[in-house]
């Protein structure tokens, strides 16, 4: 890997796709996924009022701001497809880099993926008013379909994923105008039923809100692609997240004008709640579709971003030299498109279907450990959620410290975007990671062993793959 990213990119077959709105089109449409149509509810009953639960959401956006510019120094600085991979390679060692890209395809990127089909399936199966059985088989279907467009070429998945985020930031404009309009007309929400109350935790309140912002770092994957990467990806990451996080405040300032506060830690679909007041059953119809669109748009973000991992380590390593091949005509990573599907279908017959349940139950036991309890974590979609969050929070930590360590190891490299007020951003970054990290261990419990398992297999296929290594740079 050499310092001359733009001779090798064109080397490699990448070309410059990806512009300013394209890169905010990823941005959103990874980010704004399902959580904002789940964590509300949960946001609510771990605070103690209305503006304490809607300061939260601005902590969140103002706590991923100081991620973004820790991101935009690093993908500005080195910029090559592959982001974290890159960054971590450099900082730490090769090791670490090709360990990263390994749970990408292995665990973290393909169970969100597998989470994102089941949030599609679940939603279609009750809007259409399917058996539940079916969900499993539109999540397979939702993430093979999208797989399969994305290999027609770049130029579909980009136009597919602006289409996507522009749909679902309208849907979400369209939920706010609902709350204007149920407080100027009057409507009331019907009365709920009392619920058993929730001690509060800001804390606990802090994690679902991160959760809900989680993603925005995936436009760093395709650096190499990005036009005028030094001034649009620094724009994309902050624009981006400022309007996500001005989206998210009017949507959950739109559920407390409609159904007050106490109502709001009650409801089970807040955002159907409030098109319910104002637009009956056809506004739940409605906000079922803005989820199945969501969870298709951050789907084909993932699938998008994340091929250029795997197609990246393809042309380091040559024992995965058949993922680093793009195509001459569609400028896509066939094969890594291929292989992030597979991996996520994978994930959903074995956590979505009773044998695979079965499957990874028999190997705990063998470990002398007892069944996982899936009905605790909601089936599919929380169960894959939940193993594979402390991986991701562990290698965003390192990620983030990596800008310090790179400073030091790399001090004359030129820095097209430097992090403002430095060091502050950067430690605000990581105390947020390393929080998020003990969070999702202690809510995981073993299934964090589980979520780390596949990714521990990276280690021996990384000293397999060093012997045929392409060489490229040394860190």
């Amino acid at each position: 890997m050499g310092d001359s990213s733009e001779q090798s990119a064109a080397a490699a077959g990448i070309h410059k796709s990806f512009g300013f709105w394209d890169v905010v089109g990823v941005i959103v449409g990874i980010v704004v996924g399902t959580a904002i149509f789940k964590s509300p509810t949960l946001v609510f009953q771990n605070s103690q009022g209305p503006w304490q639960a809607l300061g939260l959401w601005a902590v969140g956006g103002g706590l991923s701001l100081c991620g973004a510019l820790v991101y935009a120094e690093l993908a500005t600085t080195y910029p090559r497809n592959g982001g974290d991979y890159e960054y971590l390679g450099r900082a730490y060692g090769r090791w670490l880099g090709f360990l990263f890209g390994w749970a990408q395809l292995a665990a973290i990127l393909s169970a969100s993926i597998a989470a994102m089909g089941y949030a599609f399936g679940d939603y279609a199966v009750r809007l259409f008013g399917w058996s539940e059985q079916s969900a499993v088989g539109l999540a397979a279907l939702a993430v093979a379909a999208v797989a399969g467009l994305n290999l027609l070429g770049v130029k579909a998945g980009k136009w597919t994923q602006n289409l996507l985020a522009l749909v679902k930031v309208l849907g979400l404009a369209a939920i706010a105008l609902a709350g204007l309009v149920a407080v100027t007309s009057g409507l009331e929400a019907p009365p709920s039923q009392a619920a058993a109350r929730v001690a509060p935790s800001l804390g606990l309140a802090l994690v679902f809100v991160l959760y809900a912002f989680g993603g925005w770092n995936d436009a760093a994957f395709v650096a190499a692609e990005v036009k005028q990467p030094q001034r649009n990806i620094p724009r994309a990451l902050l624009y981006g997240l400022a309007a996500i996080t001005a989206i998210y405040l009017a949507v959950n300032a739109a559920i407390l004008l409609t159904l007050g506060f106490e109502a709001a830690r009650q409801s089970r679909a807040p955002a159907a709640d409030v098109m319910q007041v104002v637009a009956g059953n056809w506004g739940v119809r409605l906000v079922s579709v803005l989820v199945m669109l969501s969870a298709l748009g951050a789907i084909n973000g993932m699938i998008l971003t994340g091929s250029r991992i795997y197609a990246t380590i393809g042309s380091d390593f040559r024992l995965f030299r058949l993922f680093g091949q793009y195509d001459g005509k569609t400028g896509s990573p066939i094969q890594s498109i291929v292989a992030q599907g597979l991996v996520a279908l994978a994930l959903i017959g074995i956590v979505g279907t009773e044998a695979g349940r079965h499957a990874i139950d028999r190997v705990m036991g063998t470990f002398g450990r007892s069944a996982i309890p899936w009905d605790q974590y909601f089936g599919g979609f929380e169960t894959l959620v939940a193993a594979t969050a402390p991986v991701f929070w562990g290698f965003f930590l390192l990620a983030g410290l990596s800008v310090v360590v790179l400073r030091l190891r790399e001090p004359d490299r030129p820095r097209p975007f430097r992090v403002p007020f430095y060091p502050m951003p950067v430690i605000v970054f990581c105390l947020t990671c390393g929080y998020m990290l003990y969070s999702s261990v202690a809510y995981a419990g073993w299934l964090a062993v589980v979520g780390a398992a596949p990714v521990a297999v990276g280690l021996p296929l990384y000293i397999a793959s060093r012997y045929g290594s392409r060489g490229g740079e040394t860190r």
